[in-house]
């Protein structure tokens, strides 16, 4: 397949020998070597390098993400219109390399359940400015009204990135094509952990390219490596452009980091990594996911990432993070056993009980009844989820869910849908005390899709303590297909602001419905 590289300004070389931070030119810098590929230039503005992002919208507005190549300030003009007549700014902070370049704004004051045309610019030294970026939004409304919203996650994962003969990661183009609302990121944003070759040849002898920068050639360790991931990603001109029109909801899970980290873990010897603790190679990683995505740790409830976002009267999306407090992966499955901690289990229930929201999504990085194993350690017990491969009464991990499904019963909480990535295909399963060992909670739908672009994996085999089965299941006859082999995915939830019937569509990555799901309110 030919098309527009989305790299074709930047050549091959410059690519390849990128920062850390994946720029020609970082904070600080306002000049670029020759290097063979032509003159030096000094430029007198600043530059927006990656692009810009919306996150976390409210009814008066969202948070705006930008990075500039130099120390300047973030500005930000909103107007209802494309022409910007009557535009609005907003001054925001003064980006610098502390923070890697990188910043954020949050807008408020709009008007709820409208379209919001954004303009952003920097300011530099003297006053020189930015080239500008545009891009759309919608404000949170406060009447019921249609919504429409998108999940997926695993992105440039198993060896498979950019691929400029493809025109880069064009499952971004679909899914903007769908002009949604919001879209939950439900983790593995990056592989911190999945260094990139230039070709790959494929079992059938066909030839994968990969778009390669000095950070995606090896794991990252530091925290240079660690942002430089990131800026890999917005290199492809699909995922920049999805950037500007979308608002998101992200959350993280195990490849921010490294393969199945949990608190207090050690990487595998055999892994080749000068540092080995789970626990530093996250708190780099935690720096760089809140440096380089839509969110501000300010707005969690616990100062990190779990939260909870109310999209109008039809909406409340619950964010989870289940791989910070959860216990070790080899850990005994006592009745005790973390995979939301307490305090983010209290939260949980508290909040799910006092939604007044027609529809709550509970955006869960990790599937509740797979059972998916550390297959990095030796001891064939260890799990990376709630799940422990026994489909008898709760154990472990599984209690806390267990805790949360029975408070949901008893708090009478209707109409509660649970989202998912992680293994890399697309499934729907229903829970059902019916077939379940532990009883005490009411049937529910948990959809999983992924991976965005990735290697496809799957499918896995369903504990049945909370009794789930698959209803639909899409997964490639191979482990770690490329994305050649057309098994990446997204998800798409409709909510009709008449009826308030919600639809699930498991589509492919051209936005093919491949299962669809109507559930009534109840």
């Amino acid at each position: 397949m030919t098309g527009r590289s989305p790299y074709s300004g930047i050549s091959r070389r410059t690519l390849l020998r990128t920062t850390a931070v994946g720029l020609v030119a970082g904070p600080g810098l306002v000049a670029c070597s020759s290097g063979g590929d032509g003159p030096g230039l000094v430029r007198d503005r600043p530059t927006l390098t990656h692009g810009v992002a919306v996150g976390d919208p409210r009814a008066d507005g969202a948070l705006v993400w930008a990075r500039s190549d130099r120390p300047a300030r973030l500005i930000v003009e909103t107007s209802a219109t494309e022409s910007f007549s009557g535009a609005r700014r907003f001054e925001g902070p003064q980006l610098t390399p502390e923070t890697d370049g990188t910043g954020r704004l949050r807008l408020v004051g709009l008007p709820a359940g409208q379209q919001v045309h954004y303009r952003v610019t920097l300011e530099g030294d003297g006053g020189a400015t930015s080239e500008p970026v545009t891009g759309t939004f919608s404000t949170v409304p406060t009447a019921a009204s249609d919504l429409r919203l998108l999940w997926s996650g695993d992105v440039v994962g198993q060896g498979w990135g950019s691929n400029p003969d493809l025109g880069g990661m064009k499952i971004f183009s679909a899914m903007a094509a769908r002009d949604p609302h919001l879209f939950i990121h439900s983790g593995d944003a990056i592989y911190a952990d999945g260094p990139l070759q230039e070709t790959v040849t494929l079992p059938d002898g066909r030839t994968w390219r990969n778009v390669v920068t000095e950070p995606k050639s090896a794991p990252a360790q530091t925290l240079e490596q660690f942002r430089g991931q990131y800026a890999y990603n917005l290199l492809d001109d699909n995922y920049r452009r999805f950037n500007t029109s979308v608002a998101q909801v992200v959350q993280w899970d195990d490849h921010e980091t490294v393969n199945n980290w949990y608190p207090g873990g050690q990487v595998a010897a055999s892994k080749g990594y000068a540092e080995r603790s789970m626990d530093v190679l996250s708190r780099r990683a935690w720096q760089a996911f809140h440096e380089w995505m839509p969110l501000d740790p300010a707005e969690a409830t616990d100062g990190r990432l779990y939260r909870k976002i109310s999209y109008g009267p039809l909406l409340d999306v619950f964010v989870l993070d289940m791989r910070t407090y959860k216990d070790a992966n080899d850990a005994d499955r006592s009745p005790d056993g973390r995979i939301f901690g307490p305090e983010q289990t209290r939260w949980l229930i508290e909040a799910l009980r006092d939604s007044r929201a027609t529809w709550k999504i509970v955006a869960n990085d990790l599937p509740l009844g797979l059972v998916v194993k550390d297959g990095e350690q030796p001891n064939t017990a260890a799990f990376e989820g709630p799940a422990n491969g026994d489909p008898g009464a709760p154990l472990g991990r599984e209690t806390e869910i267990a805790r949360v499904l029975s408070s949901i019963k008893a708090n009478r909480v209707a109409n509660v849908v649970w989202l998912t990535a992680d293994v890399h295909y697309t499934a729907a399963h229903h829970y059902s005390p019916e077939r379940a060992a532990f009883t005490d909670f009411d049937p529910f739908w948990e959809f999983v899709s992924g991976p965005l672009n990735a290697g496809a994996f799957g499918p896995n085999d369903l504990d049945g303590t909370f009794g789930p089965t698959a209803v639909f299941v899409h997964a490639p006859p191979t482990q770690n297909a490329s994305p050649l082999d057309e098994y990446q995915h997204f998800g798409e939830v409709r909510i009709d602001g008449k009826s308030k019937e919600l639809t699930v569509n498991l589509c492919d990555a051209s936005g093919k419905a491949l299962f669809t799901q109507r559930l009534p309110p109840a």
